[in-house]
């Protein structure tokens, strides 16, 4: 499957939360925020966790293009990394 047509999904396992300016993820381990995971979101990565249940990757990054203004080239490789790394930290999981 091309990445571009995987859908994800939040962990239960993970919070979101803006804090004053700051927005964030907050792991949850053994009902305990773990305060030493937490993940700072920048506009775009926040608007990204705000859509990710409901878009396919594809989706998001003709979102973001329509949104933000970012190039084709950039905004693909860096919605990779960043859906790469969130998965890897287990804050989402594919969906079926």
């Amino acid at each position: 499957m091309n990445f571009l047509e995987k859908r994800y999904q939040k962990s239960p396992d993970v919070v979101f939360r803006k804090i004053a300016d700051e927005m964030i993820l907050v792991p949850i381990r053994n009902n305990v925020g773990d305060l030493e995971s937490i993940y700072t979101l920048n506009e775009i990565a926040a608007r990204i966790w705000e859509v990710i249940d409901k878009k396919d990757v594809q989706s998001i990054k003709e979102m973001l293009l329509n949104e933000f203004d970012i190039d084709e080239k950039s905004v693909e490789k860096d919605l990779i990394d960043f859906l790469t790394d969130l998965e890897k930290m287990g804050f989402i999981i594919a969906a079926n």
